[in-house]
């Protein structure tokens, strides 16, 4: 479904991810983890084909993103969950929502696809009509991961979607994604948070200073010292 074979990147002369590889097999949940500055986001940033590779390639569903423009990406079943939500805050949740299901291109009919994620959501039911950046930060994270999943896409990637809220809206957040994946959705969590990261992945990947210290299943980096050490 994704994979990135010795992907290096850089900021100007400042080296970020360095010979990065990682495979996502159809209907995985796979994690990357790292402390702040390891290159997480420069992970997403690369595979929405917002950032040129130095050296490497990415390849999503089969072909190589370096034949492909960003803006299509969406339309090939590919939902982003960026860091910070980036949601348009003058727009309603609605038009937020129907945003990601336009890109997509999708299929059926988008009052359909609403009321699934109003089903899936129900915090974000009664706000369909507010504008998004009315919301507070938990609706908003939820508002965005609809967004994302509102055109039923193969492969979900996640930037640090539990930044910002609290411990309780982290575990409601976490059980949705848990749920999505189990119904059949691939996701890419890039995440912070490793103890409630790797309580629903299948497997991850450890990322520090742009290189991958580990990897291994959810329970075999639990038990890693250099994990442990970091976050637990």
């Amino acid at each position: 479904m994704l994979e990135l074979c010795s992907v290096s990147t850089n900021y100007g002369v400042v080296a970020m991810l360095r010979d990065f590889s990682l495979h996502v097999k159809p209907g995985e949940l796979v994690c990357v983890l790292g402390p702040n500055g390891a290159g997480k986001t420069t992970t997403f940033l690369a595979i929405a084909g917002l950032l040129p590779l130095a050296n490497g390639r990415i390849v999503i569903t089969g072909q190589d993103l370096a034949t492909m423009k960003t803006e299509s990406l969406a339309g090939r079943g590919i939902g982003f969950v960026p860091e910070g939500r980036r949601l348009f805050p003058e727009l309603t949740v609605r038009e937020n929502i129907w945003l990601g299901f336009d890109a997509a291109r999708g299929a059926g009919k988008f009052d359909e696809r609403l009321e699934a994620m109003a089903t899936l959501f129900p915090r974000i039911k009664e706000r369909l009509r507010q504008p998004a950046g009315t919301l507070s930060g938990g609706e908003q994270a939820m508002v965005a991961l609809a967004r994302a999943l509102v055109a039923e896409p193969k492969l979900v990637v996640m930037d640090e979607p539990s930044l910002g809220l609290s411990p309780k809206l982290i575990d409601e957040y976490f059980d949705i994604v848990a749920e999505i994946n189990r119904r059949g959705t691939t996701v890419l969590l890039i995440e912070q948070n490793a103890e409630r990261a790797l309580s629903i992945a299948h497997r991850g990947y450890l990322l520090i200073k742009g290189r991958i210290s580990a990897s291994g299943t959810a329970q075999d980096l639990l038990g890693n010292d250099v994990v442990r050490k970091l976050y637990l």
